[in-house]
């Protein structure tokens, strides 16, 4: 792990609980990722996972620590093998049209029921 500090955002919610100031159901975490419940469940299984790091979206945080958003993903795995026998949808929306509403890089783990598609 690089000795360099994790770029923050202060008035970030999501920087917020990972830095333990915000309380959340943690389920899962790891030196990279943390992964909470959604507190507006779309799903019975509905856990974001987000990157330690402060970066806007997956589009900056692929190009920002690549690493990390293999962390982000091999959390977002764990949590479903966990929670839901390894089956999941995993997404990520980038951008208000999108309708991301927390501009920290965030996965949804959506899970417990059939899926339809196409989504949205």
């Amino acid at each position: 792990m690089s000795s360099e500090p994790r770029p923050r955002d202060p008035q970030c919610l999501f920087c917020r609980i990972v830095a333990g100031e915000i309380p959340a159901d943690v389920v899962a975490e790891d030196e990279q990722a943390l992964a909470f419940r959604d507190l507006e469940p779309q799903a019975p299984l509905h856990v974001l996972v987000v990157p330690r790091a402060h970066y806007p979206d997956i589009g900056t945080l692929a190009h920002g620590d690549p690493d990390a958003l293999v962390g982000v993903a091999r959390l977002a795995a764990k949590v479903a093998a966990d929670e839901n026998g390894g089956q999941f949808r995993f997404v990520f929306n980038s951008g208000r049209q999108a309708h991301q509403s927390v501009f920290h890089a965030h996965g949804h783990v959506l899970g417990g029921r059939d899926m339809t598609w196409p989504p949205g």
